[in-house]
Protein backbone atom coordinates (compact mmCIF):
# COMPACT_ATOMS: atom_id res chain seq x y z
CA UNK A 1 0.00 0.00 0.00
CA UNK A 2 1.19 3.52 -0.66
CA UNK A 3 0.94 6.41 1.74
CA UNK A 4 -2.49 7.38 0.55
CA UNK A 5 -2.56 4.84 -2.30
CA UNK A 6 -0.48 3.59 -5.20
CA UNK A 7 0.92 5.90 -7.77
CA UNK A 8 -1.88 6.61 -10.12
CA UNK A 9 -2.47 2.96 -10.77
CA UNK A 10 -5.13 0.67 -9.38
CA UNK A 11 -8.34 1.92 -10.88
CA UNK A 12 -6.29 4.48 -12.73
CA UNK A 13 -4.11 2.18 -14.80
CA UNK A 14 -3.45 3.76 -18.17
CA UNK A 15 -5.90 3.37 -21.02
CA UNK A 16 -4.52 1.90 -24.24
CA UNK A 17 -3.40 4.52 -26.75
CA UNK A 18 -5.73 4.32 -29.75
CA UNK A 19 -6.13 5.96 -33.09
CA UNK A 20 -9.13 8.25 -32.77
CA UNK A 21 -11.50 8.62 -35.66
CA UNK A 22 -13.16 12.03 -36.13
CA UNK A 23 -16.35 12.32 -34.08
CA UNK A 24 -19.25 14.69 -34.12
CA UNK A 25 -18.68 16.00 -30.60
CA UNK A 26 -15.26 15.53 -29.13
CA UNK A 27 -12.08 17.35 -28.35
CA UNK A 28 -9.07 16.18 -30.30
CA UNK A 29 -6.11 15.57 -28.02
CA UNK A 30 -2.52 15.67 -29.11
CA UNK A 31 0.30 13.69 -27.51
CA UNK A 32 0.71 16.08 -24.58
CA UNK A 33 -2.94 16.09 -23.56
CA UNK A 34 -3.16 12.31 -23.76
CA UNK A 35 -0.11 11.96 -21.54
CA UNK A 36 -1.50 14.51 -19.09
CA UNK A 37 -4.74 12.59 -18.91
CA UNK A 38 -2.98 9.28 -18.36
CA UNK A 39 -0.20 10.54 -16.06
CA UNK A 40 1.41 7.13 -15.66
CA UNK A 41 1.90 5.04 -18.76
CA UNK A 42 2.88 1.88 -16.95
CA UNK A 43 1.90 -0.77 -19.45
CA UNK A 44 0.70 0.70 -22.73
CA UNK A 45 3.87 -0.15 -24.60
CA UNK A 46 3.78 -3.72 -23.38
CA UNK A 47 0.57 -4.14 -25.34
CA UNK A 48 1.65 -2.23 -28.40
CA UNK A 49 2.30 -5.26 -30.66
CA UNK A 50 -1.04 -6.62 -31.74
CA UNK A 51 -3.05 -6.31 -28.51
CA UNK A 52 -6.12 -8.49 -28.18
CA UNK A 53 -9.34 -7.94 -26.33
CA UNK A 54 -9.56 -9.57 -22.92
CA UNK A 55 -12.55 -8.67 -20.77
CA UNK A 56 -15.21 -6.22 -21.94
CA UNK A 57 -16.62 -4.19 -19.08
CA UNK A 58 -19.86 -2.29 -19.67
CA UNK A 59 -21.25 0.41 -17.42
CA UNK A 60 -24.35 2.58 -17.58
CA UNK A 61 -26.57 -0.24 -18.82
CA UNK A 62 -30.07 -0.39 -17.37
CA UNK A 63 -32.33 -1.49 -20.22
CA UNK A 64 -29.95 -2.70 -22.92
CA UNK A 65 -28.02 -5.96 -22.66
CA UNK A 66 -24.27 -6.20 -22.99
CA UNK A 67 -24.63 -9.19 -25.30
CA UNK A 68 -26.71 -7.17 -27.74
CA UNK A 69 -24.08 -4.45 -27.85
CA UNK A 70 -21.25 -6.93 -28.32
CA UNK A 71 -23.19 -8.43 -31.23
CA UNK A 72 -23.53 -4.98 -32.79
CA UNK A 73 -19.78 -4.47 -32.51
CA UNK A 74 -18.98 -8.00 -33.77
CA UNK A 75 -16.60 -8.18 -30.84
CA UNK A 76 -15.62 -10.99 -28.51
CA UNK A 77 -12.82 -11.67 -26.02
CA UNK A 78 -9.70 -12.80 -27.87
CA UNK A 79 -10.39 -10.67 -30.94
CA UNK A 80 -7.74 -8.19 -32.10
CA UNK A 81 -8.19 -4.78 -30.52
CA UNK A 82 -10.19 -2.64 -32.98
CA UNK A 83 -8.04 0.13 -34.44
CA UNK A 84 -10.40 3.02 -33.71
CA UNK A 85 -12.34 3.81 -30.56
CA UNK A 86 -14.27 6.48 -32.47
CA UNK A 87 -15.61 3.89 -34.90
CA UNK A 88 -16.80 1.70 -32.01
CA UNK A 89 -18.51 4.65 -30.35
CA UNK A 90 -20.24 5.63 -33.59
CA UNK A 91 -21.54 2.08 -34.06
CA UNK A 92 -22.87 1.96 -30.51
CA UNK A 93 -24.63 5.30 -30.88
CA UNK A 94 -26.59 3.90 -33.83
CA UNK A 95 -28.26 1.38 -31.49
CA UNK A 96 -31.81 2.46 -30.57
CA UNK A 97 -31.84 3.64 -26.97
CA UNK A 98 -28.17 4.65 -26.89
CA UNK A 99 -27.60 8.38 -26.60
CA UNK A 100 -23.84 8.45 -26.05
CA UNK A 101 -21.04 5.91 -25.88
CA UNK A 102 -17.49 6.15 -24.59
CA UNK A 103 -14.86 3.45 -25.11
CA UNK A 104 -11.47 3.11 -23.42
CA UNK A 105 -8.93 0.31 -23.49
CA UNK A 106 -6.71 -0.54 -20.51
CA UNK A 107 -3.58 -2.63 -20.95
CA UNK A 108 -2.77 -5.36 -19.96
CA UNK A 109 -3.94 -8.58 -18.30
CA UNK A 110 -2.05 -11.66 -19.53
CA UNK A 111 -1.16 -9.75 -22.67
CA UNK A 112 -4.78 -8.80 -23.31
CA UNK A 113 -6.50 -5.43 -23.17
CA UNK A 114 -9.64 -4.71 -21.17
CA UNK A 115 -12.27 -2.70 -23.02
CA UNK A 116 -14.39 -0.38 -20.90
CA UNK A 117 -17.59 0.71 -22.63
CA UNK A 118 -19.70 3.43 -21.04
CA UNK A 119 -23.26 3.84 -22.28
CA UNK A 120 -25.72 6.63 -21.69
CA UNK A 121 -29.17 5.28 -22.39
CA UNK A 122 -32.15 7.35 -23.43
CA UNK A 123 -33.75 8.83 -20.32
CA UNK A 124 -30.69 8.21 -18.11
CA UNK A 125 -28.99 11.00 -16.15
CA UNK A 126 -26.85 13.22 -18.38
CA UNK A 127 -23.82 15.12 -17.16
CA UNK A 128 -23.45 18.41 -19.01
CA UNK A 129 -20.19 20.21 -18.34
CA UNK A 130 -19.17 23.84 -18.65
CA UNK A 131 -18.67 25.37 -22.06
CA UNK A 132 -15.04 25.74 -23.06
CA UNK A 133 -13.54 29.05 -21.91
CA UNK A 134 -12.30 31.54 -24.51
CA UNK A 135 -9.52 33.36 -22.67
CA UNK A 136 -5.90 33.66 -23.75
CA UNK A 137 -4.07 33.03 -20.45
CA UNK A 138 -1.04 30.79 -20.90
CA UNK A 139 1.61 29.23 -18.71
CA UNK A 140 5.20 30.33 -19.40
CA UNK A 141 7.10 28.40 -22.04
CA UNK A 142 9.62 27.15 -19.48
CA UNK A 143 6.82 25.72 -17.33
CA UNK A 144 5.35 23.92 -20.35
CA UNK A 145 8.78 22.47 -21.04
CA UNK A 146 9.12 21.45 -17.39
CA UNK A 147 5.80 19.67 -17.63
CA UNK A 148 6.96 17.80 -20.72
CA UNK A 149 10.08 16.74 -18.84
CA UNK A 150 7.88 15.59 -15.99
CA UNK A 151 5.75 13.43 -18.27
CA UNK A 152 8.82 11.88 -19.87
CA UNK A 153 10.33 11.23 -16.43
CA UNK A 154 7.11 9.60 -15.22
CA UNK A 155 7.10 7.37 -18.29
CA UNK A 156 10.71 6.37 -17.74
CA UNK A 157 10.09 5.68 -14.06
CA UNK A 158 7.09 3.53 -14.94
CA UNK A 159 9.21 1.49 -17.34
CA UNK A 160 11.56 0.78 -14.45
CA UNK A 161 8.63 -0.21 -12.23
CA UNK A 162 9.04 2.85 -9.99
CA UNK A 163 5.40 3.93 -9.63
CA UNK A 164 5.05 4.52 -5.87
CA UNK A 165 4.00 7.95 -4.67
CA UNK A 166 3.33 9.72 -1.38
CA UNK A 167 0.15 11.81 -1.08
CA UNK A 168 0.49 12.72 2.59
CA UNK A 169 1.57 16.30 1.78
CA UNK A 170 -1.68 16.89 -0.09
CA UNK A 171 -0.03 16.46 -3.49
CA UNK A 172 1.83 13.71 -5.28
CA UNK A 173 5.51 13.15 -4.58
CA UNK A 174 6.84 10.22 -6.53
CA UNK A 175 9.38 7.82 -5.09
CA UNK A 176 11.51 8.30 -8.21
CA UNK A 177 14.02 11.02 -7.33
CA UNK A 178 14.06 12.68 -10.76
CA UNK A 179 10.27 12.93 -10.96
CA UNK A 180 10.11 14.22 -7.40
CA UNK A 181 12.57 17.05 -8.15
CA UNK A 182 10.33 18.19 -11.00
CA UNK A 183 7.30 18.04 -8.72
CA UNK A 184 9.09 20.27 -6.21
CA UNK A 185 9.38 22.82 -9.00
CA UNK A 186 5.61 22.63 -9.52
CA UNK A 187 5.20 23.50 -5.85
CA UNK A 188 7.58 26.45 -6.17
CA UNK A 189 5.76 27.76 -9.22
CA UNK A 190 2.29 27.31 -7.75
CA UNK A 191 3.38 29.14 -4.59
CA UNK A 192 4.82 32.08 -6.51
CA UNK A 193 2.35 32.33 -9.40
CA UNK A 194 -0.97 30.99 -8.12
CA UNK A 195 -3.04 33.74 -9.76
CA UNK A 196 -1.59 32.90 -13.17
CA UNK A 197 -2.16 29.17 -12.73
CA UNK A 198 -5.73 29.87 -11.61
CA UNK A 199 -6.39 32.12 -14.61
CA UNK A 200 -5.13 29.45 -17.00
CA UNK A 201 -7.19 26.73 -15.34
CA UNK A 202 -10.40 28.73 -15.36
CA UNK A 203 -10.04 30.79 -18.51
CA UNK A 204 -7.63 29.47 -21.12
CA UNK A 205 -9.11 28.35 -24.42
CA UNK A 206 -6.28 25.80 -24.70
CA UNK A 207 -7.26 22.47 -23.15
CA UNK A 208 -3.60 21.41 -22.87
CA UNK A 209 -2.85 24.47 -20.79
CA UNK A 210 -5.86 23.88 -18.54
CA UNK A 211 -4.83 20.24 -18.03
CA UNK A 212 -1.33 21.30 -17.00
CA UNK A 213 -2.74 23.96 -14.69
CA UNK A 214 -5.07 21.40 -13.07
CA UNK A 215 -2.03 19.41 -11.99
CA UNK A 216 0.16 22.36 -10.97
CA UNK A 217 -2.50 24.10 -8.89
CA UNK A 218 -2.70 21.02 -6.67
CA UNK A 219 0.81 21.87 -5.47
CA UNK A 220 -0.27 25.24 -4.04
CA UNK A 221 0.85 25.61 -0.41
CA UNK A 222 -2.65 26.41 0.93
CA UNK A 223 -4.84 23.51 -0.14
CA UNK A 224 -8.02 25.17 1.12
CA UNK A 225 -7.33 28.07 -1.21
CA UNK A 226 -7.56 25.91 -4.34
CA UNK A 227 -10.49 23.63 -3.52
CA UNK A 228 -12.96 25.83 -5.41
CA UNK A 229 -10.65 25.95 -8.42
CA UNK A 230 -10.37 22.17 -8.53
CA UNK A 231 -14.09 21.71 -8.01
CA UNK A 232 -14.72 24.03 -10.95
CA UNK A 233 -12.16 22.09 -13.03
CA UNK A 234 -14.16 18.91 -12.43
CA UNK A 235 -16.80 20.51 -14.64
CA UNK A 236 -14.39 21.28 -17.48
CA UNK A 237 -15.47 20.02 -20.93
CA UNK A 238 -12.09 18.30 -21.39
CA UNK A 239 -11.71 14.91 -19.72
CA UNK A 240 -7.95 15.29 -19.21
CA UNK A 241 -8.54 18.48 -17.23
CA UNK A 242 -11.13 16.72 -15.12
CA UNK A 243 -8.85 13.72 -14.55
CA UNK A 244 -5.98 15.90 -13.32
CA UNK A 245 -8.31 17.90 -11.08
CA UNK A 246 -9.72 14.70 -9.59
CA UNK A 247 -6.23 13.37 -8.98
CA UNK A 248 -5.27 16.58 -7.19
CA UNK A 249 -8.41 16.45 -5.06
CA UNK A 250 -7.65 12.87 -4.08
CA UNK A 251 -4.29 13.93 -2.69
CA UNK A 252 -5.89 16.79 -0.78
CA UNK A 253 -8.48 14.36 0.62
CA UNK A 254 -5.62 12.21 1.93
CA UNK A 255 -4.11 15.23 3.70
CA UNK A 256 -7.52 16.22 5.10
CA UNK A 257 -7.93 12.74 6.56
CA UNK A 258 -4.48 12.72 8.11
CA UNK A 259 -4.71 16.25 9.49
CA UNK A 260 -8.32 16.83 10.55
CA UNK A 261 -7.25 19.89 12.53
CA UNK A 262 -6.21 21.66 9.33
CA UNK A 263 -9.85 22.35 8.53
CA UNK A 264 -9.63 21.12 4.94
CA UNK A 265 -13.01 19.93 3.71
CA UNK A 266 -13.09 18.38 0.27
CA UNK A 267 -16.64 18.73 -1.11
CA UNK A 268 -18.16 15.42 -2.13
CA UNK A 269 -21.01 16.64 -4.34
CA UNK A 270 -19.26 16.71 -7.71
CA UNK A 271 -17.18 13.66 -6.90
CA UNK A 272 -20.38 11.70 -6.38
CA UNK A 273 -21.93 12.99 -9.58
CA UNK A 274 -18.86 11.91 -11.55
CA UNK A 275 -19.59 8.30 -10.58
CA UNK A 276 -22.45 8.46 -13.08
CA UNK A 277 -20.29 9.68 -15.96
CA UNK A 278 -19.78 7.58 -19.09
CA UNK A 279 -16.10 8.64 -19.19
CA UNK A 280 -13.95 6.02 -17.50
CA UNK A 281 -11.42 8.43 -15.96
CA UNK A 282 -14.24 10.49 -14.45
CA UNK A 283 -15.52 7.42 -12.66
CA UNK A 284 -12.22 5.89 -11.58
CA UNK A 285 -10.60 9.12 -10.39
CA UNK A 286 -13.73 10.15 -8.51
CA UNK A 287 -13.87 6.71 -6.91
CA UNK A 288 -10.25 6.99 -5.77
CA UNK A 289 -10.98 10.37 -4.18
CA UNK A 290 -14.15 9.09 -2.51
CA UNK A 291 -12.29 6.10 -1.07
CA UNK A 292 -9.98 8.61 0.61
CA UNK A 293 -12.83 10.90 1.64
CA UNK A 294 -15.31 8.35 2.99
CA UNK A 295 -12.85 6.75 5.38
CA UNK A 296 -13.99 9.41 7.85
CA UNK A 297 -16.67 11.49 6.10
CA UNK A 298 -19.91 9.60 6.64
CA UNK A 299 -21.97 12.38 5.06
CA UNK A 300 -20.09 11.82 1.80
CA UNK A 301 -20.91 8.13 2.03
CA UNK A 302 -24.58 9.01 2.43
CA UNK A 303 -24.37 11.07 -0.76
CA UNK A 304 -22.90 8.12 -2.62
CA UNK A 305 -25.69 5.89 -1.32
CA UNK A 306 -28.39 8.34 -2.37
CA UNK A 307 -27.08 9.35 -5.79
CA UNK A 308 -24.64 6.79 -7.17
CA UNK A 309 -25.13 3.43 -5.48
CA UNK A 310 -25.99 1.61 -8.71
CA UNK A 311 -22.86 2.98 -10.39
CA UNK A 312 -20.66 1.87 -7.50
CA UNK A 313 -22.18 -1.62 -7.58
CA UNK A 314 -21.69 -2.10 -11.32
CA UNK A 315 -18.03 -1.04 -11.08
CA UNK A 316 -17.46 -3.26 -8.04
CA UNK A 317 -18.51 -6.23 -10.18
CA UNK A 318 -16.02 -5.59 -12.98
CA UNK A 319 -13.89 -8.61 -13.83
CA UNK A 320 -10.74 -6.46 -13.99
CA UNK A 321 -9.81 -6.56 -10.32
CA UNK A 322 -7.54 -3.51 -10.34
CA UNK A 323 -10.41 -1.37 -11.52
CA UNK A 324 -13.06 -3.08 -9.38
CA UNK A 325 -11.29 -2.80 -6.02
CA UNK A 326 -11.83 0.91 -5.20
CA UNK A 327 -15.55 0.64 -5.94
CA UNK A 328 -15.71 -2.58 -3.93
CA UNK A 329 -14.25 -0.70 -0.95
CA UNK A 330 -16.98 1.92 -1.32
CA UNK A 331 -19.60 -0.82 -1.59
CA UNK A 332 -18.30 -2.43 1.59
CA UNK A 333 -18.51 0.86 3.46
CA UNK A 334 -22.02 1.40 2.12
CA UNK A 335 -22.85 -2.06 3.48
CA UNK A 336 -21.69 -0.94 6.93
CA UNK A 337 -18.57 -3.12 6.98
CA UNK A 338 -15.27 -2.15 8.58
CA UNK A 339 -12.01 -2.18 6.66
CA UNK A 340 -10.94 -5.61 7.94
CA UNK A 341 -14.26 -7.15 6.89
CA UNK A 342 -13.99 -5.55 3.46
CA UNK A 343 -10.47 -6.86 2.98
CA UNK A 344 -11.47 -10.36 4.07
CA UNK A 345 -14.43 -10.40 1.67
CA UNK A 346 -12.22 -9.23 -1.19
CA UNK A 347 -9.46 -11.76 -0.61
CA UNK A 348 -11.98 -14.58 -0.28
CA UNK A 349 -13.70 -13.57 -3.51
CA UNK A 350 -17.03 -13.00 -1.79
CA UNK A 351 -18.02 -9.91 -3.72
CA UNK A 352 -21.67 -10.75 -4.22
CA UNK A 353 -22.46 -10.87 -0.50
CA UNK A 354 -20.99 -7.41 0.00
CA UNK A 355 -22.81 -6.04 -3.04
CA UNK A 356 -26.11 -7.48 -1.83
CA UNK A 357 -25.61 -5.82 1.54
CA UNK A 358 -24.78 -2.51 -0.15
CA UNK A 359 -27.88 -2.69 -2.31
CA UNK A 360 -29.92 -3.45 0.79
CA UNK A 361 -28.80 -0.13 2.23
CA UNK A 362 -30.36 1.83 -0.64
CA UNK A 363 -32.85 4.39 0.69
CA UNK A 364 -36.39 4.43 -0.57
CA UNK A 365 -36.83 7.01 -3.27
CA UNK A 366 -38.75 10.07 -2.15
CA UNK A 367 -40.96 12.15 -4.46
CA UNK A 368 -38.81 14.54 -6.45
CA UNK A 369 -35.59 12.80 -5.48
CA UNK A 370 -33.35 11.27 -8.09
CA UNK A 371 -29.89 11.37 -9.55
CA UNK A 372 -28.65 14.71 -10.75
CA UNK A 373 -28.99 14.91 -14.51
CA UNK A 374 -26.88 17.94 -15.19
CA UNK A 375 -23.63 19.57 -14.19
CA UNK A 376 -23.41 23.27 -14.91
Amino acid sequence: MRKGGTAPGGSGDPPQTWRSAPRRSGVRHNRLVKFIGLFLLTAVWLCADGPRVGDVEFYGLHKLSDQKLLHVLHLAPGDPLPPSKGDLEDELEKVPGVVLAHVEAACCEDGKTTLFIGIEEKGAPHLAFHSAPDGDALLPVDMVELYRQFLDAVRDAAHRGSTAEDLTSGHSLMADSHVRLLQFQFADFAGAHLDLVRNVLRGSDDAEQRAMAATIIGYAPDKKDVLNDLEDAMQDPDEAVRANALRALNAIAVLARLQPGAGIRVPATWLVEMLNSIVLSDRTRATDALVSLTEQDRAALDQVRARALDSVVEMAQWKNLRYALPSFILAGRLAGMNEQEIQKAWTSGDRQTVIALALGSKPKKKPGMGPANKIE
